[in-house]
Parts: C-alpha cells; sequence; structure tokens
C-alpha cells in the first residue's frame, strides 16, 4: 500500500516534534517534511511535494492563511497539490473559513487526539473534509448568501444536473453514504460523480468544489 506523503509547518517546537513523532510511527503515512515557518515550508515544497499539508494558522512572519493562498495560486495551474488541512489552538470561525476559502480542505484542533489527527490525514484523501458543523454552518451560509447576479462560470456549467444535485448536498454537510441513500446512488457511484465534479472545476477536494460553483 502506498503511504501517505505528509508534511507538517507547525512553529511551536513542542508541537512539531509530537506531530512528526505521530507520523514516523504511522504505518500508513510517510513524514516527507517538516518546517517552522510558510516561508521555510514554501521553499521546499515543490521538490518535497506532500499529499496532505498540516499547516498551523498563526505563525510567525507569513500567516497560514497567507501561506494556503500562495500554494493554491502557484499551483493553479497543475492537476495535483496538498490537501491542505489547518491546526489552531481554538476553533476561530474566521480565521478557519478565511483558510477553506484560500483552498484549505478542513482544520483540526491542536489538542486532537492522536487517532483524531490520523483519521483527518486519511479522510482528506479520500476526498473528506474535518471541520467541525458549527464551521460547517458558516460555509453552508456563505453559499446562501452569495450574490444571484454573478457571471456565469463556464466550468460550472459543465456540470450536469445530477453532479448539480450533488454537490449541493455535500454543501449541506452531507457525507457519501448519506448522499447515497437520499439519491438512489451506491456510496462508489457518487465518489465517481465527486471525482468528475473536482476534474471540471480543477479543485482537488469537495469544500473546494462546493465553494467554487456555490460562491
Amino acid at each position: 500500500m502506498n503511504r501517505i506523503r505528509v508534511s507538517i509547518v507547525e512553529d511551536d517546537e513542542r508541537v512539531r516534534k509530537s506531530l512528526s513523532a505521530l507520523i514516523e510511527r504511522c504505518d500508513f503515512c510517510e513524514l516527507v517534511g517538516v518546517y517552522s515557518s510558510a516561508e521555510a515550508a514554501l521553499e521546499d515544497l515543490n521538490l518535497n511535494p506532500p499529499e496532505v499539508l498540516l499547516m498551523d494558522i498563526h505563525l510567525p512572519g507569513m500567516s497560514g492563511v497567507e501561506c494556503v493562498k500562495k500554494i493554491r495560486t502557484s499551483q493553479k495551474s497543475t492537476a495535483a497539490g496538498p490537501e491542505i488541512v489547518m491546526l489552531t489552538v481554538y476553533e476561530e470561525s474566521q480565521k478557519i473559513f478565511d483558510a477553506l476559502q484560500a483552498g484549505a480542505t478542513g482544520y483540526l484542533l491542536k489538542r486532537a487526539g492522536s487517532n483524531e489527527i490520523l483519521e483527518a490525514i486519511q479522510s482528506v484523501r479520500q476526498g473528506g473534509a474535518p471541520m467541525s458543523s458549527h464551521i460547517a454552518r458558516k460555509v453552508v451560509q456563505s453559499f446562501r448568501q452569495a450574490p444571484n447576479n454573478k457571471t456565469p462560470d463556464p466550468e460550472a456549467e459543465s456540470l450536469s444536473k445530477r453532479e448539480e444535485e450533488i454537490l449541493t448536498l455535500v454543501a449541506q454537510g452531507y457525507i457519501n453514504k448519506e448522499i447515497a441513500d437520499m439519491t438512489g446512488l451506491s456510496v462508489e457511484t457518487v465518489r465517481s460523480y465527486l471525482k468528475n465534479i473536482y476534474k471540471k472545476l480543477h479543485v482537488r477536494s469537495r469544500t473546494a468544489a462546493a465553494m467554487k460553483y456555490f460562491s
């Protein structure tokens, strides 16, 4: 089984060492980079690209949110890029929301247990988006408040009716199994639709797809 390539951006030495030790002990993960600042990470990510990036929101110098923006901007023309999970001490709604808008996939509280962190890494690689119901509601609320007179996006218009239906359910916070039950499809078929949606919208996660389509 191919192991998931993981990198860490965290300025707190104690947290950084703890996360590094956890990833190194994990059977399905491979630690490929550890950085104490956003600037250091940006210099090295192209040479040692991870599949999942654990990113502290509060960093010295460039913030985690700004780092996410730079990563996504630099990789717009590439087919692949890391799933980015933000790390935060508190559930700071606005900062987390800003990070999701910038291109992060989800977030974790730093007090999360080892199993929760490893489950989140697996989840984002499988198309999930680890976040609390509070943050998920804030994301959905932003979709509802989006102006109706926006210029149509040619990529969004390429979605089929079924793909639009599935993406709407994603934006409402439903997981793949729930979507399958609601639409009468198999879970595997839902995953297939999501992959097609990601390809059409040129994104790499359900959060990014929903945000691009509805905002």
